[in-house]
């Protein structure tokens, strides 16, 4: 098989996973029973040993009509995948910069997010309702880009034939344990056999309709774990599409726990907001 079929100013930021975004950094996938679905995605969830990890990245945003946007943000884990807080700020461009969505992972609670606004100074929780809204006005959801674990989902080995990219692939399908905690039914993915990385994924919503596919590429070893430096993300109804492209990445540096709270995402908003402010003549 290919790889599956590809596919306005800022208001509010209306989720890297996503197939979450920190699952494209793991390290080789070790020899396995290829039958066994939830043993190929623990490979890919906890060969990340990273204690936390800081990305530079950009998103470039395709609409219907061809015309495109391009929005840049840091996003830092603190602690293991799993069980991390996550916070995502946009460095730009000027209208969105200093926007910034926090994310707290917690082993068997429900996750939860906040969200910045430095235009009216708020910090507001992001509700259940909101999972399945646009982010930033980009192909990913809320949900997207918040941390998934390996137990949120059912796997079932579909196939192990599919060739994406030069990679042989298993294709699964991942079921969520909670369907009212998600927008999804249930996930097709595509993970290389030869490294735990996700190469491909097909989002399908309640009533079963694709809503949403993912593609990553260009996979490059950091810190001795593989990754793809690009995601794409493709709406087929609304004919939109969103690639992300990470453009540094660094793992197991100092970070500052205290920024990873509601508190201290406003705190840290209002620094950032000053630190970027026009010179005063």
């Amino acid at each position: 098989m290919n790889s599956p079929a590809a596919g306005a100013p800022w208001r509010n930021a209306n989720k890297v996973t996503i197939p979450s975004l920190l699952l494209c950094f793991c390290a080789v996938l070790p020899a396995l029973a290829a039958t066994d679905a939830n043993a190929i995605m623990a490979a890919v969830y906890k060969q990340d040993s990273s204690r936390d990890m800081t990305m530079r990245a950009v998103l470039d945003i395709y609409a219907q009509d061809g015309t495109s946007s391009k929005k840049q943000f840091t996003l830092s884990r603190l602690g293991a995948a799993g069980d991390s807080k996550t916070l995502l700020r946009f460095t730009g461009p000027e209208e969105i910069r200093g926007v910034a969505l926090l994310s707290v992972n917690t082993k068997g609670a429900t996750d939860r997010q906040w969200l910045y606004t430095p235009a009216i100074d708020r910090v507001r929780p992001i509700s259940a309702r909101e999972l399945s809204e646009k982010f930033a006005g980009s192909d990913f959801t809320y949900e997207d880009v918040e941390e998934r674990v390996l137990d949120d989902f059912i796997y079932t080995l579909i196939d192990q034939d599919d060739t994406i990219e030069n990679h042989k692939t298993y294709k699964i399908q991942a079921t969520p344990i909670s369907p009212d905690k998600s927008q999804y039914k249930y996930i097709y993915l595509w993970v290389a056999q030869d490294v735990p990385v996700i190469l491909a994924a097909q989002m399908y919503d309640q009533g079963g309709v694709l809503i949403r596919e993912m593609h990553a590429s260009q996979l490059k070893k950091v810190s001795g774990m593989w990754g793809a430096r690009k995601v794409e993300m493709i709406s087929p109804a609304d004919k939109t599409r969103t690639t992300l492209t990470i453009e540094e990445i660094h793992f197991n540096l100092p970070l500052d726990e205290k920024l990873f709270t509601p508190e201290g995402l406003a705190a840290s908003g209002e620094e950032h907001a000053a630190k970027h402010a026009p010179a005063a003549h």
